[in-house]
C-alpha cells in the first residue's frame, strides 16, 4: 500500500496511459469517465481500503469494492492489474473476443478482483448493500465500497436501494457518486436534471459528505478517511466526488464527447505526451 503522494500520482499517470492505449488498441471503450476516476480508484486501492494478499470471492476479513458504472472498466482493470490482482500484460487483451477483460467486467471468466458483473447500470448499489449486510451477519467489521455514476442515478433501482440501506441501518457501506456532470448524450442537467443530490441522500437519512476536488489525491485521501470515520454510526455514508471527465488529457476535458469514443493515432500520441510513462507500459 502507498501513502506517498508522489508515488500515488505516478501510479495514476501510468493508469491514464493504460486507459488511453487500451481503448485506442481496439477503437472501443469509455476513456472519459475512466480518466476522471483514475485518482479515486488508485487512492482507494493503494491507500483507503484494507485488502488481503491474493483474491477469493467470499472477501471475508477485508474491505470490498463494487464498480456499478461498469463501462469505466479500463480504469478498473488497470488499477487491479497494477495492484497485483493479475498480470499487467493482460491489459493488452482488453475488449478482445474470448478474453477475460470484456467491455463490462464479468465474473464467469474468473478475473481476479472482480466480484460483480456490471452490464446494466443501476444495480451495483443493491449488490453492495447485500455484501455489507453479509459482513454484519458474519461478524466481519470491514467495509464495503461502491462507485456509481451521477447519470446512473437516473435509474430507479438506485433509489429503492438508497431507501433500503438507511431503513436497515447499513452503516458499513460507503457509496461514492462520480459527479462529473456528463453522460453519453450530454450534461446530466440537460438529459435529466437530478437537482440537489446531497439534499436527496440526506432526505433518505444518509450521512453525506463532498469531495470538491475529486481529481486531487490529497483531497481524496482526506475525504475517504472522513467517510470511514463516519461508518458504524447507524447510517450509510455517501461521498459526492466532484470529478472532471477526461481529466489529464486537455482535449478530453469539459465535454461529454469522450464518454465512449476512442482516440485516433494522432490523438493518442497527443494524450500520451501529456502523461509521461512512470511505471512502465504494458
Amino acid at each position: 500500500m502507498m501513502s506517498n503522494i508522489k508515488q500515488l500520482q505516478d501510479f495514476t499517470t501510468q493508469v491514464r496511459r493504460d486507459i488511453l492505449r487500451m481503448v485506442h488498441a481496439v477503437n472501443s471503450g469509455h476513456p472519459g469517465g475512466s480518466l476522471g476516476c483514475a485518482e479515486f480508484l488508485v487512492t482507494l486501492y493503494q491507500d483507503t481500503m484494507q485488502r488481503k494478499e491474493g483474491f477469493d470471492m467470499n472477501g471475508r476479513e477485508e474491505d470490498l469494492f463494487f464498480l456499478s458504472n461498469g463501462h469505466i472498466s479500463p480504469v478498473f482493470y488497470s488499477v487491479l492489474a497494477r495492484s497485483g490482482y493479475f498480470e499487467v500484460s493482460e491489459l493488452a487483451t482488453f475488449r478482445k473476443l474470448n478474453t477475460r477483460l470484456q467491455g463490462h467486467p464479468t465474473t464467469h471468466e474468473g478475473l481476479e478482483g472482480i466480484r460483480m458483473a456490471s452490464g446494466s447500470l443501476g444495480q451495483g448499489l443493491s449488490v453492495a448493500i447485500g455484501a455489507a449486510q453479509a459482513k454484519k451477519l458474519n461478524n466481519d467489521n470491514h467495509l464495503v465500497y461502491v462507485l456509481t455514476g451521477d447519470g446512473e442515478l437516473q435509474e430507479g433501482q438506485n433509489w429503492e436501494a438508497i431507501m433500503y440501506a438507511s431503513a436497515k441501518n447499513v452503516d458499513n457501506l460507503i457509496a461514492t457518486v462520480d459527479l462529473n456532470g456528463q453522460q453519453i448524450d450530454g450534461s446530466t442537467k440537460d438529459v435529466l436534471n437530478m437537482g440537489n443530490l446531497k439534499a436527496k441522500f440526506e432526505a433518505f437519512d444518509w450521512d453525506v459528505l463532498e469531495i470538491t476536488e475529486g481529481n486531487n489525491i490529497e483531497s481524496i485521501i482526506a475525504g475517504m478517511n472522513e467517510a470511514k470515520a463516519r461508518t458504524g454510526k447507524g447510517k450509510p455514508v455517501c461521498v459526492l466526488l466532484h470529478t472532471e471527465m477526461g481529466n489529464g488529457v486537455d482535449f478530453m476535458m469539459h465535454t461529454h464527447a469522450w464518454h465512449g469514443k476512442a482516440p485516433s493515432d494522432e490523438q493518442l500520441a497527443n494524450a500520451l505526451s501529456q502523461n509521461a510513462e512512470t511505471l512502465g507500459d504494458y
